[in-house]
């Protein structure tokens, strides 16, 4: 239904992007989940369409557009692998604290780069002991001179090793807790920044996982984003622009996985007909299909929110995370349980699917840290009102 609402230019970035998705990561999808490979043929692919400036202004290289198509993008590269699409989309996640947040020397340094696609990004936040807790990161950064010397460890982090710009959260002093906390970019070949082993995960497995490791690694302090003691408010507000591009790719992985879904029961027989002929069946399919078109609708309102740089967007931000990931997990898990036996098989792409819904409701904030973030933005709106 979001086609009919849809730019002519914008019409053409989805057809783009589902192109790509038929031709380049189809074919080898399975092959790459299986291996767990890194897909630089499709990430060069997406470079050449000019897809990865699509949100990044025509000043530093970019298309000029918005959140709003990337999530397009996002979306039609998860209907068929969201490993691949998030290593596509985890890149625009390393590059909004520059974007939102950096200073014009660094937005001309860094992004013409990014928008071309000749570097991806990432983004370091988590650490083993600070995942939804973001203000317990242990990672520090200590002046000295003109430098900052970065020591510590992020975890999970999409992307690294394979990015060649990295936006990272770090304490600058630790007594002022998450008012303690500041953003700064480190570039891949840093002395001192090294990087750990390749996780070995349940789903999104062709994207890359490792940690990062910062010992006595020395920054100029013109890689400061913002001000000292603003990394959290810069975390923050990465996360409102960047998880519409998570429900997008949920949104996407349910579509990808529905689809499957009717051709097979198109083809499935029992008890002497199709199985996509029996009205039990037809009735999951109908509530998996509105469903999957409320999450989407809801993702791209959020977008437009973000867009237009509305105030308060995080509420609805967590709203369309929350939502579209749930949304996710439960359509995949129908799907498979339509496919009977078959959908436990790796023969069948439908399992794959459902490993790789599962972390729409973990990264990026877990859905019970969504559920508190929209929870605590009520509150404070009812105590307005009543003032």
């Amino acid at each position: 239904m979001i086609e009919c609402l849809l730019d002519d230019v914008q019409k053409e970035i989805t057809n783009m992007a589902r192109q790509i998705a038929d031709e380049k990561i189809r074919p080898v999808r399975a092959k790459y989940d299986e291996e767990g490979t890194f897909p630089w043929d499709v990430m060069k692919a997406l470079s050449q369409a000019d897809l990865f400036g699509l949100y990044i202004p025509e000043e530093y290289g970019g298309f000029g557009r918005g959140v709003i198509e990337l999530c397009l993008v996002t979306e039609e590269l998860s209907k068929v692998c969201s490993g691949i699409a998030v290593s596509y989309a985890a890149s625009a996640l390393g590059t909004f604290p520059i974007l939102l947040s950096g200073t014009e020397e660094q937005k001309k340094k860094y992004l013409p780069d990014i928008a071309s696609g000749k570097k991806l990004a990432a983004f370091g936040l988590t650490e083993a002991n600070a995942g939804s807790d973001a203000s317990n990161i242990q990672t520090t950064a200590r002046l000295e001179g003109d430098h900052y010397i970065l020591n510590g460890m992020k975890q999970w982090i999409t992307n690294g090793g394979e990015a060649e710009i990295y936006t990272v959260i770090a304490m600058t002093d630790k007594s002022k807790g998450a008012r303690g906390a500041s953003a700064f970019i480190v570039e891949k070949g840093t002395p001192g920044f090294t990087f750990g082993k390749k996780e070995n995960k349940l789903g999104i497995r062709s994207s890359a996982t490792r940690e990062l490791i910062f010992d006595d690694c020395k920054i100029p302090k013109e890689n400061l984003i913002g001000r000292e003691g603003m990394g959290f408010i810069v975390a923050m507000k990465t996360f409102d622009a960047s998880r519409p591009g998570i429900a997008a790719q949920a949104v996407g992985i349910a579509q990808g996985a529905l689809d499957e879904t009717v051709e097979y029961m198109k083809t499935r027989e029992q008890f002497g007909q199709k199985i996509i002929n029996f009205q039990g069946l037809q009735f999951m399919l109908a509530e998996m299909a509105t469903q999957v078109e409320a999450a989407r609708a809801l993702t791209y309102e959020v977008a437009k929110l973000v867009d237009r740089g509305e105030k308060g967007v995080a509420k609805f931000s967590a709203m369309a995370k929350l939502f579209a990931s749930d949304t996710a997990m439960k359509v995949t898990v129908d799907c498979v349980q339509l496919f009977g036996g078959y959908g436990y098989m790796k023969e069948y792409p439908i399992e794959k699917y459902m490993r790789d819904a599962k972390i729409t409701q973990i990264y990026e904030g877990t859905n019970q840290i969504q559920r508190e973030v929209i929870a605590s933005h009520m509150i404070r709106e009812s105590t307005k009102t009543k003032k």
